[in-house]
């Protein structure tokens, strides 16, 4: 063999190995893009995966005119990968649905237990708040402490100028001013006026959400506002306009609390994927019963509650704020503050049926007709 042909050889030789290195290279590569792409394909399942890939293949050099990936193996891979992914977003997609209805049932038993408390024991609605939002708060304390995760996210955040900064926002806003504004409004105006005030919240939500994202309202938005707010006003005011009472001073207390309820759902949201739904409600509400319980002192004028009372409580506190809290928080991080806000309109349906069970009160035609609409616009939603 002569020099020339040992030199082209080598050159063949080098050229064979620089294109199998550059394969190896990007199907790891690619193996990599799938796991990425499973991961994040919740937020856009249908254009992460094949985008990634794209521009993964860009690196081949394939020997043959063929393009890299369009063999039968390769399509049956991306189409199971895509599947997986539509799949997991759907999981989040119930699972988010799930929690903020419970969250939204949860809400509507714990009014329940305060009209119980209201109706046989001398409570004060200030007091009450104060005090629910200080045992809820160490109840989430309790199991955060109890798990290193928890643990550890609780520090981050509360180490995190940034991101404190969100959180005690959402202590002002979304926990105080709206439970604080909705006491008010019934004290001012009456129980049922007040809901359908803090029903505002959707619309609010929704300008918000239009706003950001540069579009107007979908249908579909439009529809459920509009059946939330006729089903709210049924169940809140039995279809009689003179059960409102709407003087100034309760209408802007009222429009308050619709504030304060729609920042519930916005403000956290940016938090909420970092720590999760349990640090984030918990340590907001602990702090917003520590300020409140600063100006009020519950201590000072304690209920004397019998046993009754106290159970009473407790399950105000625990199912009431901690699990409804926490699943609602939940939903939004899962399937967004719009679907939640509008899923989370079932609490005047659980609170109907809680009341006739407990309390024995009875349903009417146009509690019927307010239960109907609710039920639609959740259809509608999901």
């Amino acid at each position: 063999m002569g020099e020339q042909d040992m030199r082209d050889e080598v050159q063949a030789a080098s050229k064979r190995e620089v294109r199998t290195s550059a394969r190896s290279t990007a199907n790891r590569l690619l193996a990599d893009t799938h796991d990425a792409a499973v991961r994040y394909a919740s937020i856009q399942p249908a254009a992460a995966i094949p985008a990634l890939e794209k521009a993964a293949a860009r690196v081949l050099s394939p020997a043959s005119s063929r393009p890299y990936g369009t063999d039968a193996a390769s399509r049956k891979k991306r189409r199971r990968l895509r599947e997986r992914a539509n799949a997991e977003s759907g999981r989040r997609m119930l699972a988010g649905v799930l929690a903020t209805f419970f969250g939204g049932l949860f809400w509507g038993f714990s009014g329940t237990c305060a009209d119980f408390l209201f109706e046989n024991y001398a409570v004060d609605t200030m007091w009450l708040m104060c005090m629910r939002q200080i045992t809820a708060g160490a109840m989430f304390l309790v199991v955060i402490l109890a798990r290193a995760k928890d643990r550890s996210r609780l520090w981050q955040l509360l180490t995190n100028k940034r991101d404190l900064l969100v959180l005690l926002g959402f202590s002002a806003s979304g926990v105080l001013l709206n439970q604080f504004g909705y006491l008010m409004s019934i004290r001012i105006t009456n129980a049922g006026t007040a809901t359908v005030l803090q029903c505002l919240q959707l619309v609010i939500i929704m300008v918000y959400a239009c706003v950001t994202t540069h579009r107007a309202p979908r249908k579909r938005e439009l529809m459920g506002v509009a059946l939330a707010l006729v089903g709210t006003y049924l169940l809140a005011t039995g279809g009689d306009p003179s059960n409102l009472s709407i003087p100034p001073f309760g209408l802007f207390i009222g429009l308050i609390s619709a504030l304060g309820a729609a920042a519930m759902s916005i403000v956290p949201v940016r938090i909420l994927p970092k720590y999760g739904a349990a640090v984030v409600t918990g340590s907001g509400m602990l702090i917003c019963g520590i300020v409140s319980s600063l100006f009020i002192q519950p201590w000072a004028h304690m209920v004397p509650f019998d046993g009754i009372g106290w159970g009473a409580f407790l399950v105000l506190a625990l199912v009431g704020s901690c699990l409804a809290y926490s699943l609602y928080m939940q939903g939004v991080k899962d399937i967004g503050s719009m679907r939640a806000s509008l899923i989370g309109t079932v609490e005047p349906v659980s609170a109907a049926v809680t009341s006739a069970i407990v309390l024995g009160t009875v349903f009417t035609g146009t509690d019927i007709v307010g239960f109907a609409c609710i039920i639609i616009m959740m259809v509608l939603t999901v």
